[in-house]
């Protein structure tokens, strides 16, 4: 073997090894966050600091680290071609140069060690970092014309500046690690929670306008006493004229602190109204909590685009969307959905369209509609009477109970043709139910 070839094949091998580090880099500071980068910093771990100083910047770092790994292959199998080629035809040994570099390369820059990156993610990412950040600032001049080349060629290209994680394959990631049992089903359901907050709007989780527990402004300390201990809360809206006008929240703290200080319940108690805090019904949820904790506030009256009170809603109901229903000694709520004696269930009709939909493995309108009551009325276009039944997507919706002009229990059925065919009849109603232009069947 000649010198020349000697220095070929040695260059062969230093590219193999070189492309086995950046695949581990790789996988490694894909499996790390800037939150960890730091926590690792803070224990002073060795190369925590350029870790975090790769990890400001995750994908610029993964696109310099995977072209380099690219170019350290290529550059392998053409010096060990270059080298067989000495030997064997040109086209024995491209072919050679292929087949054994594919297999090296797989084995040596790909298995072992980006398995050895996920057995120990922290060390691996740590000890490499340092040597990662210096080939990064002498590939940064490449990158930076290849990589917006790159996504120049993609298709879609604009969608998202960052192609490595979505929303949709990191709820797919946590569905997979609870198949694992690597989290528990809770843990998932208060996940996924978590990402539905951004895409809920307040009108969906509010008290509504009637269920409201209020007070007036003309009302003696006595009655708003009386109001909190019977109801239970510590915050209530104050209305002055009519309900419509909230002018303030007085605090049940604020009203005890009142009277322990000798103030008598038939003075005028103005001082202890606190400015309320008005947001539209189609605030996104996510956006309020933020709204709220900056505001240091626990309450927040709910109006339309009108400027019509048409509910509140409260830190409460916003944690209860992640971790579910919070029942204290006070509450005594009735549960949304009960078995009924009839075939069938008996709902509040406070429930979601969406919850209902997901009950009955179907797919409720919800576009216009938020709660079951909602629906009902909706698709009868007017508040029905006791007995009332539509019918829609295979399900029928009973008005089991009105209270006033307000939905209060709905039966609900699914239909189920009887033997196991659908009649023309029953097909034609069921497109009426769900078209944009009929109506569903409508029976009393």
């Amino acid at each position: 073997m000649t010198p020349a070839e000697a220095w070929a094949l040695g260059g062969a091998v230093a590219c193999v090894a070189l492309a086995a580090v950046l695949g581990a880099a790789q996988t490694s500071l894909s499996k790390t966050t800037l939150p960890r980068a730091e926590a690792l910093a803070e224990q002073g771990a060795r190369g925590a600091r350029a870790l975090v100083a790769l990890m400001r910047d995750p994908a610029r770092t993964l696109n310099i680290v995977a072209l380099l790994a690219v170019t350290a292959q290529v550059v392998a199998v053409v010096l060990l071609t270059t080298v067989l080629a000495v030997h064997l035809p040109l086209a024995w040994a491209a072919l050679a140069a292929i087949v054994g570099g594919s297999v090296v390369l797989f084995v040596g820059a790909e298995v072992a060690p980006r398995t050895l990156a996920v057995a120990s993610t922290d060390r691996v990412a740590c000890a490499l970092a340092p040597l990662v950040r210096r080939l990064a600032a002498l590939a940064a001049p490449f990158a930076a014309v290849l990589v917006p080349l790159g996504r120049l060629l993609s298709p879609g290209r604009g969608a998202s500046t960052s192609p490595y994680m979505t929303e949709d394959e990191l709820r797919a990631m946590i569905d997979v690690a609870e198949s694992d049992d690597v989290i528990e089903p809770a843990e998932r359901e208060m996940i996924h929670s978590i990402f539905e907050l951004g895409d809920t709007v307040v009108r969906e989780i509010m008290v509504p306008r009637p269920d409201m527990v209020t007070v007036g402004a003309d009302a003696t300390l006595d009655e708003v006493l009386e109001v909190i201990i019977r109801a239970g809360y510590s915050r209530l809206p104050v209305w002055h004229t009519d309900r419509d006008r909230i002018v303030g929240v007085v605090y049940a703290k604020d009203v005890l602190m009142w009277l322990r200080d000798g103030h008598v319940a038939g003075e005028p108690w103005d001082d202890l109204l606190r400015a309320p805090y008005f947001v539209p019904e189609l605030k996104r949820v996510d956006d309020l909590l933020r709204e709220l904790q900056a505001e240091k506030g626990h309450l927040a009256i709910v109006v339309d685009e009108y400027g019509a009170t048409v509910g509140i809603v409260t830190i409460e109901d916003i944690l209860e969307e992640i971790v579910g229903e919070i029942v204290d000694e006070y509450d005594s709520e009735e549960p949304l959905v009960e078995q009924s004696d009839e075939e069938g269930l008996r709902v509040d009709a406070r429930l979601p369209v969406d919850e209902l939909s997901d009950l009955l493995s179907c797919e409720l309108p919800d576009d216009e509609w938020d709660t079951v009551g909602g629906l009902i009325v909706g698709l009868l276009g007017h508040v029905p009477t006791a007995g009332e039944q539509v019918e829609v997507a295979d399900v029928r919706l009973t008005a089991q109970s009105v209270e006033g002009r307000r939905v209060a229990k709905v039966l609900v059925e699914r239909l189920v043709p009887s033997d196991g065919e659908a009649t023309a009849e029953g097909d034609a109603a069921h497109e009426g139910a769900v078209g944009e232009d009929d109506h569903p069947e409508v029976t009393r």
